[in-house]
């Protein structure tokens, strides 16, 4: 035997009443009557007329009583119109505290949620938070020190952030449908949301894994849906719809409203269009001419619903889009608002009644887009009705409007506890400044509240149900930071070394408030430390106190006549771990440096490098050997001392040298270098150079041969 449902679509121009009667699962459209409201009733999907909107009820439900007996109890829908939409974002410095969980983002979601309800309050002094309800958000970005993210689970880092775009229903448009019901004799059976109506019938579970996004063009709004991920992840509204087209035809050819209503409705067919103006001047309008007036209006509807549909789809067009609702017959509207979205025709479609499944229909019911919501207000308030629950919250009754699956997050919500309330508060952090450079050290995070589901563990998704029990115990408040010099300063610090095979311990050398201190001096709010430390060779060898060390590494210089001459090949060569190495090179820990001392230069060597000739010096032959002649050309004086050429000199020094009046060589000079004696007794010789007799005062050359030669 099939059951009869009644259900109402109280829209904002008109009422639809229809008669449903369901038989395994499938539906036969009886009956549907449309009345159009007598006055302005109703105001953005919300009753604000109730004694009006109750006579147009109990006039359908009259009528269609007459025809299908007693009606005493019905569905009905909170238009989704009246949903209010809001972006929030919330962060959480998550510095030196544990990975983030899977509860931690729940909580943070939560707190985001709490901030776009409050958000919605600011906007009216006289609604607390208490009076919307949440039917729904979605994540729109996580970020991770200000970068996005895709998820913060296991994520570590300085400030996490979340923002969503939450949904609220004000919860005056439920009882303000009760009390026009009421004052119709009539009972609310079940209740359900515009959106999701029009989404059941349309879009059953299989289907909601598809990005898709339903559009429901109305009078006063187009009310939007969006499917993904195997649910519905968001509603929006835009204040746009027919009566924009209605207005423009109204504006352009100077009519009535209601005729320019007329008019709308019969864009449809390619007929030629007769109308009659505000002055009864009778005028006839090609179509295509109508509807080009048209254009610049319906484009902007188009933007008006791609834009938002967008929002809602964290700015990524959906798979396709389906359009119910009266408005969705406006002509050129499926194609404008595939170029906004960047779809192709064939992803954007007008759905009627015909496109539902299990659905049949009586022979004089026409198949229109506009009676999609009212079939679904039917089916979705019998199979998925909202309904009231009860439970407590730390003892305080809270009741609950069930539009999807309730977690004890949503309990919080309407109890107005605080998302900030699941964290303990941080400990005091302390403030020190460090070589001239601010930092904070944060105090000890606050444990997270201990949330109870009748007596067992639960987390903010956990799912309720009526009569259910909620404890949250407040987390415990994080210590205040302690630290003392060696928490602050990095422990690669202090660095043991080897210079020249002798250990050494280097360590920092610190002062706090300008006194002396330790790695254990435990540290105050707004302390001053200094430190100074090895970071490179130079730097350790200070601290080791081997500055001798440091100046043999530098390049090898002496001061000759006054003047500074560099010696680079004389230099002392520094290793570090046996490799060569400069000064300025990084230390490490357990680094080994020794000096490889370069060859020690003498005056002589300095000397040539300066272009100086120290001696002057010939050689020749005498008496058949070879002898070498020297005089002193320039005196070497090293600090003032006179030395030999043979004498080495040290980086630093100074030389002087200084020059020697010289005369040529004589003949005679030969015998103070040469061995050979005259003969005791001699007969008269000769003094011969080059085989040339010569005097003894006679000068000579390198390369001379000389010889005295005795008569026979």
């Amino acid at each position: 035997m099939a059951t009869k449902l009644f259900a109402l679509d109280i829209g904002t121009r008109s009422v639809v009443g229809i008669i449903l009667e369901e038989t395994n699962d499938t539906y036969h459209v009886a009956d549907i009557i449309v009345r159009e409201h007598k006055e302005r009733a109703m105001v953005d999907g919300q009753i604000h007329n109730v004694v009006y909107v109750a006579e147009l009820i109990a006039e359908i439900r009259k009528e269609l009583e007459q025809k299908h007996g007693p009606l005493t109890k019905v569905s009905v829908a909170a238009a989704g119109r009246s949903l209010k939409t809001e972006r929030a974002t919330v962060t959480l410095n998550i510095r030196n505290r544990a990975i983030f969980t899977e509860e931690d983002i729940n909580r943070l979601e939560l707190q985001a949620v709490q901030q776009a309800q409050q958000q919605l309050v600011q906007q009216r002094d006289d609604i607390a938070s208490s009076h919307y309800y949440c039917v729904g958000y979605s994540v729109l970005h996580y970020r991770l020190d200000n970068e996005a993210i895709g998820s913060l689970l296991d994520q570590q880092g300085e400030v996490a952030a979340v923002e969503v775009i939450a949904t609220f229903l004000p919860r005056v448009v439920v009882e303000s449908l009760i009390a026009a019901l009421k004052r119709a004799d009539l009972e609310m059976d079940a209740l359900t949301l515009e959106p999701i109506a029009a989404i059941n019938v349309l879009i059953p579970q299989t289907m909601r894994r598809l990005n898709v996004a339903l559009v429901d063009i109305g009078a006063g709004t187009s009310d939007i849906a969006i499917t993904d991920q195997n649910t519905v992840v968001a509603y929006g509204m835009v204040p746009t719809a027919g009566d924009e087209v209605t207005e423009a035809l109204s504006d352009t050819y100077l009519l009535d409203f209601p005729v320019a209503e007329r008019i709308k409705r019969t864009l449809g067919t390619d007929e030629p269009i007769i109308m009659q103006d505000i002055l009864g001047f009778d005028e006839t309008h090609a179509h295509a001419d109508v509807v080009h007036a048209i254009l610049p209006t319906v484009k902007q509807l188009a933007e008006a619903i791609g834009n938002e549909i967008l929002l809602l789809n964290n700015n990524v067009p959906p798979k396709a889009v389906m359009l119910v609702g009266g408005g969705s017959l406006t002509p050129h509207l499926p194609a404008l608002l595939g170029e906004v979205l960047a779809l192709p025709a064939n992803r954007i479609a007008v759905r009627g009644i015909d496109a539902i499944q299990n659905v049949t229909r009586e022979a004089h019911i026409t198949a229109t887009p506009e009676l999609v919501t009212p079939i679904g207000i039917a089916i979705a308030a019998k199979k998925m009705p909202i309904q009231y629950m009860s439970l407590k919250v730390n003892g305080q009754i809270v009741r609950l409007f069930e539009v999807k699956d309730m977690t004890v997050g949503d309990a919080m919500l309407a109890a107005n506890i605080r998302a900030k309330q699941l964290f303990g508060k941080p400990g005091q952090a302390l403030a020190i400044n460090v070589n001239g450079q601010d930092i904070f050290i944060p105090g000890e995070h606050g444990q997270p509240a201990t949330i109870l589901l009748n007596g067992e563990p639960a987390s903010t998704k956990t799912r309720i149900s009526s009569n259910d029990e909620i404890t949250i115990m407040d987390g415990k408040d994080g210590k205040t930071a302690s630290a003392a010099v060696k928490d602050i300063l990095d422990a690669t610090l202090t660095k043991t070394i080897t210079i020249e095979g002798q250990p050494f311990i280097l360590e920092p050398n610190i002062t706090v408030n300008n006194e002396p201190a330790t790695l254990q001096t435990r540290l105050k709010d707004r302390d001053k430390v200094s430190y100074m430390m090895a970071h490179t060779i130079e730097d350790a060898l200070t601290l080791a106190n081997k500055r001798t060390l440091i100046q043999q590494c530098t390049s090898f210089s002496v001061f000759v006549n006054n003047k500074p001459m560099h010696l680079p090949r004389f230099s002392a060569e520094l290793l570090i771990n046996d490799k060569p190495t400069k000064l300025s090179y990084p230390i490490k820990n357990g680094d080994s440096l020794r000096l490889q001392l370069g060859a020690s230069p003498t005056v002589q060597s300095i000397a040539s490098e300066a272009g100086i000739r120290l001696i002057e010096a010939i050689e020749v032959t005498f008496q058949g050997e070879a002898i070498t002649l020297e005089k002193i050309e320039n005196e070497a004086q090293l600090n003032g001392v006179a030395v030999k050429p043979t004498a080495t000199v040290t980086t630093g020094a100074s030389l002087q040298f200084i020059p020697r009046e010289t005369s040529p060589f004589i003949f005679q000079d030969v015998f103070r270098f040469s061995d050979w004696q005259l003969p005791t007794v001699a007969s008269s010789f000769k003094v011969l150079r080059n085989d040339s007799e010569v005097g003894f005062d006679s000068l000579i050359f390198g390369g001379d041969t000389l010889a005295i030669q005795f008569d026979e």
